[in-house]
């Protein structure tokens, strides 16, 4: 009687900040809350740890991640796709 319906997943956009490992990356999202008392906008940020199986992703590009299986002992997150690449520096 019962489907295999999967839950919808969490989504979330942000900068990758870290390379740590092979096939591992950091992530860092920024998202904004209202503060109880004056009400004012207070931007915020989570870091979280993102398996990049093909490692593509570099420091400074805007990823797509969704939640998914634990992968190991951080990470719950894997690339979906590679939004905007960052702007590559000549060395001189």
């Amino acid at each position: 009687m019962s489907e295999n319906t999967r839950k919808s997943r969490r989504s979330l956009v942000g900068i990758v900040t870290s390379k740590s490992g092979d096939k591992s990356i950091k992530l860092t999202y920024f998202y904004k809350i209202q503060h109880p008392l004056y009400g004012k906008e207070i931007r915020r940020k989570t870091v979280v740890h993102v398996h990049d199986e093909n490692n593509e992703c570099n420091l400074g590009d805007k990823v797509e991640v969704t939640e998914t299986r634990p992968i190991s002992k951080l990470k719950r997150f894997r690339v979906v796709r590679i939004i905007e690449k960052a702007p590559v520096v000549a060395a001189e």
